[in-house]
C-alpha cells in the first residue's frame, strides 16, 4: 500500500472474534504485523466480551450454531467501535478494522475519527458491480474518496473482478473464498478456487493495473495457510502479504485461547462456518518470529519466509514473487517414509 501503510512483518491477523481482541491486536502490532478487529463481532457488541468468548469456547458442539446466532443478535454499538480503536492506538501500534459492506459507509466517520489506520471491507465475495434489490449498493469509488485512510476490500479470486476492484482506487485486496480451516463456504455454496491459483490470478491483475498506470494494490492472500510452507507459497504465487487466522488462534494471546470460528458462522439464515478447536500451541512471538520449538512448520513463519527467499535466490519479496513454481502434489511426502511411519516431522498430520 505504498507509504500510506507499511508493516515490518507482512502478516495480517484475520478478523476472527476467537483470535483478535484489543489485547491481541496490540500484541501483534508490537511484533510488526497487524491484527484486524471485526467491527461486526462480539467485541463491539458487548462492553465485556470475554465472558461471551468463554461461552462460545465451552459450548457443546451440538449447541454451538444456536449459541452463535443468539450472542450475535446483540446490536453493534458505535461507542464501542471508537473505544476499541482508541485502546489499540493508545498502545502505539497500527489499527486495522473490518466491516461488512452494508455498514461500511456509515462507519467511515467514526473509524477515521477514532484513529484507525486501515479500513477493511469484507464479504464472502465482493465485486465493483454488485447489485441488490434489498439494500443500497456500496460504491467503492465513493468510499475510497471519503476515506483518508487506505481501504482494503475482499474477498476475490478472479482476474477480471480483481482488476475492476483495483480500478476503484482501493489500496489492497483480499484473496480467497472458503479456504479457511473454520470456513464451510465451499461445502455450503460449492464455491471456491485453490489459493495458489487465486493468488496468481489476482497478482496478475495487480501487474496489469500497474501497467495501465495505476498504483500498486497490495494482494493479501487470506486463509488456507497452516504452516510456514503455505505462507511461503502464497508469496511465491504473487502475494504482497498474507492474512492468517487459525494458526494465530493457537497463540497463548488469542482471545479464545485455542478456538476459532469464521465471520459467517453466526449468519442467521445460512451459516458458512463452524467453530474449531486448535488448542494453545505457542506464544504469538514463537508463531510469527520464533524461535520454533517444533519441527512441523507451525512456528516462526517469518524465519521460514526469509529462508525460502534465500534458498530461491530472491533478495526481497518482489523478486520472490517471480520464482518458478511447479505443481507437485507428492512433494511433501516424497522420501518421507520414516517420518510418516513414526509420526514425526512432516509425518505428524
Amino acid at each position: 500500500m505504498g507509504d500510506r501503510f507499511k508493516l515490518p512483518l507482512p502478516i495480517w491477523g484475520s478478523a476472527m472474534d476467537g483470535v483478535v481482541d484489543v489485547e491481541f491486536a496490540i500484541a501483534m502490532g508490537k511484533l510488526g504485523g497487524v491484527a484486524v478487529l471485526n467491527l461486526d463481532g462480539v467485541h463491539t457488541r458487548y462492553q465485556d466480551s470475554a465472558p461471551i468468548i468463554k461461552r462460545i469456547a465451552e459450548a457443546d458442539k451440538s449447541q454451538i450454531n444456536a449459541l452463535l446466532k443468539e450472542v450475535y443478535r446483540e446490536p453493534v454499538k458505535p461507542n464501542l467501535i471508537a473505544e476499541r480503536i482508541n485502546a489499540i492506538k493508545a498502545a502505539g501500534v497500527p489499527c486495522a478494522v473490518s466491516t461488512i459492506p452494508a455498514r461500511a459507509e456509515e462507519r467511515t466517520e467514526v473509524v477515521q475519527k477514532a484513529g484507525a489506520d486501515v479500513l477493511v471491507v469484507q464479504g464472502t465475495v465482493l465485486t465493483a458491480r454488485h447489485s441488490s434489490q434489498s439494500y443500497h449498493q456500496l460504491s467503492f469509488e465513493h468510499l475510497v474518496r471519503a476515506c483518508e485512510i487506505p481501504v482494503v476490500v475482499g474477498n476475490c479470486v478472479h482476474y477480471e473482478t480483481a482488476l475492476e476492484l483495483m480500478d476503484t482506487g482501493i489500496a489492497g485486496i483480499l484473496v480467497g473464498v472458503g479456504p479457511g480451516a473454520a470456513c464451510t463456504t465451499r461445502g455450503v455454496l460449492g464455491v471456491g478456487v485453490p489459493q495458489v491459483t487465486a493468488t496468481a490470478d489476482v497478482a496478475a491483475a495487480r501487474d496489469e493495473h500497474m501497467r495501465r498506470g495505476g498504483m500498486r494494490v497490495a494482494v493479501i492472500t487470506d486463509g488456507g495457510m497452516r504452516i510456514g510452507a503455505d505462507v511461503c507459497k502464497a508469496f511465491a504465487s504473487g502475494a504482497d502479504a498474507v492474512m492468517i487466522g487459525t494458526p494465530l488462534a493457537g497463540a497463548e494471546e488469542s482471545a479464545s485461547k485455542g478456538f476459532n470460528w469464521g465471520m459467517a458462522t453466526p449468519d442467521p439464515n445460512l451459516p458458512r462456518g463452524t467453530r474449531i478447536h486448535v488448542g494453545t500451541k505457542a506464544t504469538l512471538h514463537e508463531i510469527l518470529l520464533g524461535p520454533a520449538r517444533v519441527d512441523d512448520g507451525s512456528q516462526n513463519f517469518a524465519g521460514a519466509l526469509r529462508s525460502a527467499l534465500g534458498v530461491c535466490g530472491a533478495h526481497d519479496i518482489t523478486e520472490f514473487q517471480h520464482v518458478e513454481m511447479v505443481v507437485a502434489p507428492s512433494i511433501t511426502s516424497e522420501g518421507k517414509v520414516f517420518q510418516q511411519a513414526q509420526h514425526v516431522g512432516m509425518g505428524k498430520s
